[in-house]
């Protein structure tokens, strides 16, 4: 009861005085607020990055040249230091309870399509079976790639729901069958539209939308007979099976290329990183960016605390012949003190809140204008609640405490 009517008194005292409380409030809101928005953010971009690379392939493990000694000069990469195809049968034998496929891509280079006045930019992508299964591509028409076309190399491509929109008007049954001449490092190639899928956004895009570069995915050897790519692989993706310790593998996937194929070689080895690991390693880099810049706005807290703790001096000094009133009738130091810590605490509280709101309001719009969708953590705003409190009472504290030691008799004659 006596907490209750503690908080009665604190409120009708607030509310009596009330541009000095939103004031004094304010410093509290603004910390809050920047920390709530700071970490709305923070949690927002961990879950749209996790969310990308989980679609990129949960279960895939990188497999790649690496040189041996940074420190040494660099030794250009001969075709004896490259994966070859030898080499990841063997891996695959050797492990084939936990290798769900391997999939390998070259890269043809960025070109342009261009009929008339419409265009649209590509990034020409060979891939084997594995690696476009590992895609997850949302096919939205036409068909996937078959096994006669990896095996003979056709001149056939997937493109994006983006390429046809920019040269088909968005017609995907009409994109299907047509022949596209693709402008690549000043030579034309021709590839046979068999299937369109979706494009999933992954980055932030600037300008307009017509010049995105999307991939028009091809068959790995059609892209290595255009490239006249016919050694090793730099780097490789290994699609493991589910319930693989991600990052134990990724060990013994290392040591198995190391020993076996690169023990001769002095200048380059394999190193193996799992999808589970680099999803850590996003996770650490982004949770300590945003605990770093919270820290920053939380200084703000500080200065509001103090904001607090002047107030409730100022009050305590209006009211000394309230608080001398309130003693001669028999009020203990302990009433007193909890009274005005109470107060404190309110202000905090209420400041607390405001900023809350006003921190998810920051935080939302911000994802908003990035074009992603807000992850609110419940645990930030709870801290916030805690915080708020606890500023309430270590600012207020050493004003409630003045007030509870007050002489009785000196506080009554108090002018």
């Amino acid at each position: 009861m006596l907490i209750w009517e503690n908080i009665t008194i604190a409120l009708a005292g607030l509310k009596s005085n009330l541009m000095r409380t939103l004031l004094t409030m304010l410093g509290i809101i603004i910390g809050i607020a920047s920390v709530i928005a700071i970490m709305t953010v923070g949690n927002s971009i961990k879950s749209m990055v996790n969310s990308n690379m989980m679609d990129l392939g949960a279960n895939d493990m990188t497999v790649g040249v690496t040189q041996r000694d940074s420190e040494d000069d660099v030794r250009d990469i001969r075709d004896t230091d490259l994966i070859t195809v030898d080499m990841l049968e063997d891996y695959k034998k050797e492990y084939s309870d936990k290798i769900k496929g391997i999939a390998l891509n070259v890269s043809a280079g960025n070109g342009v399509v261009r009929q008339g006045a419409d265009y649209a930019n590509v990034a020409i992508e060979g891939v084997n079976a594995d690696a476009y299964t590992s895609l997850n591509n949302d096919l939205l028409a036409g068909r996937e790639f078959i096994d006669v076309d990896f095996d003979k190399g056709k001149k056939v491509c997937i493109v994006s729901d983006k390429f046809v929109e920019n040269l088909y008007e968005g017609d995907n049954k009409k994109a299907l069958g047509q022949t596209v001449e693709v402008e690549c490092y000043g030579k034309i190639y021709d590839y046979h539209i068999v299937g369109v899928y979706k494009y999933e956004n992954q980055m932030i895009i600037s300008g307009q939308t017509k010049d995105i570069t999307t991939s028009l995915y091809i068959p790995l050897l059609t892209a290595q007979n255009q490239t006249h790519y016919t050694s090793g692989f730099n780097y490789v993706t290994v699609v493991t099976t589910p319930g693989i310790d991600g990052e134990a593998f990724a060990k013994t996937t290392q040591d198995y290329f190391n020993i076996k194929f690169y023990a001769n070689n002095d200048a380059y080895e394999i190193m193996a990183i799992s999808m589970a690991s680099m999803l850590d390693m996003v996770d650490t880099l982004i949770g300590g960016v945003s605990l770093g810049l919270s820290i920053i706005a939380a200084i703000s807290l500080v200065v509001g605390g103090i904001g607090v703790m002047n107030i409730m001096l100022v009050s305590i000094t209006e009211r000394t012949k309230e608080i001398g009133t309130r003693k001669a009738l028999g009020a203990t130091n302990g009433s007193i003190r909890l009274q005005f810590i109470t107060e404190s605490v309110i202000i905090c509280i209420i400041g607390g809140i405001i900023g809350i709101i006003l921190g998810i309001g920051m935080g939302m719009l911000g994802m908003k204008i990035l074009g992603y969708d807000a992850a609110i953590s419940s645990q930030s705003i709870l801290i916030a609640v805690c915080f708020s409190m606890a500023i309430g009472i270590f600012f207020g504290y050493y004003p409630a405490n003045k007030a509870a030691k007050l002489n009785p008799i000196d506080a009554l004659r108090y002018e």
